[in-house]
């Protein structure tokens, strides 16, 4: 079991359209500043906000799978596929980008907030598919009451979210006080992202405890299956999680799959 915490100073940051967009990037591109560079095929993840809405123009992508997730506010996406949509939030932009699109995307409303994570699949073979698109809203996606908890399935099981990637994706919301359990799979990690509140993350197998603070980014690997708890603090929490293999088959982006450099 690895537990690894980066605070907020140690996620890399940016900005789009003047500054009317600003994200923290708990995994930045290789090339950026950042603590973690990746976590297995999760190649990208970056936490944008915005008070009033911003544009990102026209912009290539190609092979890898792309996901927008709104928190709060709304997003609108224009592709070279002859897609316009709209999604606000707890919806979701999906975007496989095979041989090749171009899009734009531009938020709008009092208050933006929301995820652009990126997948690597192989991309050997992504780069040969149509590229696709798709949207989902807030009610298309199944949630579960677990003992104070409300879990959201954003990727794998009963989502209507399938990527080629092996990954799965939850949003969790905990009461004040509230525990919450999962097992972390032999061979996977899990990047995991407080959004609301402060928390206790324990592994039973070690009664290992950390402390996990708003805006903290923690990944954590086992070989073993392994149990984990999450306890909310005296108020209510938001985590994200999202699951994949420690390590995969195929490497074209650096060599190891799960890099982080040591805490500042």
């Amino acid at each position: 079991m690895n537990i690894k915490v980066f605070g907020a100073h140690e996620q890399g940051f940016g900005m789009f359209d003047g500054g009317k967009i600003v994200e923290q990037k708990p995994i930045a591109f290789p090339h950026e500043d950042t603590a973690v560079s990746r976590v297995g095929p999760l190649f990208y993840w970056a936490w944008g906000f915005s008070n009033g809405g911003g544009l990102l123009p026209f912009h290539p992508h190609q092979a890898f799978e792309i996901m927008s997730y709104m928190i709060e506010g709304n997003v609108t996406h224009k592709d070279t596929l002859g897609t316009e949509s709209t999604v606000g939030a707890g919806g979701a932009q999906v975007m496989q980008t095979g041989t090749g699109m171009y899009h734009e995307e531009s938020s709008f409303g009092d208050h933006i907030e929301g995820f652009q994570i990126w997948f690597e699949p192989n991309l050997q073979e992504s780069v040969k598919m149509q590229p696709t698109y798709r949207q989902f809203e807030h009610h298309d996606f199944p949630l579960s009451q677990i003992e104070g908890s409300e879990v959201k399935t954003i990727i794998g099981d009963d989502s209507p979210v399938t990527l080629i990637t092996d990954a799965k994706m939850w949003d969790i919301k905990q009461e004040q006080n509230s525990s919450y359990r999962r097992i972390l799979p032999a061979g996977y990690s899990w990047a995991l992202l407080v959004i609301r509140g402060n928390g206790q993350l324990t592994a039973l197998s070690s009664d290992q405890v950390t402390t996990l603070l708003h805006k903290d980014f923690a990944v954590i690997e086992s070989d073993v299956d392994t149990e984990l708890i999450f306890k909310a603090q005296a108020e209510s929490t938001r985590i994200i999680i999202i699951e994949v293999p420690t390590e995969t088959p195929y490497r074209l982006y650096p060599k190891k799959h799960t890099q982080w450099r040591n805490s500042k």
